[in-house]
């Protein structure tokens, strides 16, 4: 028996290496980001999204506190946000559209945003969404089309399904029936020849 109690056998299974320890690590480091700031703070990977309700001025006043403290997490731990990356959505009708710093610098405001792929206005609007589904969906028919010569329903289904039904139904059950014009766009796409 060997001093590791395994009889000889080496623990390289357990060892973390590469992509999975430098993960592991960056959630280590960003954990307390969010220690102090009375904001949600939504993280998803290296993407991190403020969210607050401002129905009065102090709910403005929050947002920019919790800006501070994130500007103060970002000195403290050497680590740089991507100032070009920041962007104010404001939601809601009679929105005031208030204006925020980061450091010295005014964020930009901007009226839709592509949040994990989805893009969606400042009305929480899909349309648009749908739109670019349905453009990149007949894109990839076009290019079906001219690239198989045969018509045969065993051929052209299986390359449907595998290349451009998944542009289509993706995030669409968000939209639901809400806008009748983009489910009937997606539709058309669907009974292209």
């Amino acid at each position: 028996m060997s001093a590791n109690g395994l009889n000889g056998e080496t623990k390289e299974n357990t060892k973390m290496e590469g992509p999975v320890l430098e993960l592991v690590l960056f959630n280590i480091f960003v954990r307390d980001m969010d220690s102090g700031i009375k904001c949600t703070l939504s993280q998803f990977a290296d993407d991190t999204k403020m969210c607050g309700v401002v129905d009065m001025l102090e709910g403005r006043d929050a947002i920019q506190r919790a800006q501070d403290t994130l500007e103060r997490w970002d000195c403290a731990n050497i680590m740089k946000f991507n100032k070009a990356k920041y962007k104010v959505r404001h939601l809601g009708h009679g929105n005031l559209r208030h204006k925020y710093k980061l450091g010295r610098e005014w964020i930009d405001s901007s009226p839709e945003e592509k949040d994990l792929g989805v893009l969606v206005d400042e009305k929480l609007n899909m349309s648009q969404q749908c739109m670019l589904a349905a453009q990149k969906a007949n894109c990839i028919l076009g290019c079906i089309k001219r690239s198989v010569a045969t018509r045969l329903r065993g051929v052209i289904l299986p390359l449907y399904s595998a290349l451009m039904r998944h542009h289509l139904v993706y995030c669409v059950q968000l939209s639901g029936s809400q806008h009748r014009k983009d489910m009937d766009l997606l539709e058309q796409v669907q009974r292209r020849p």
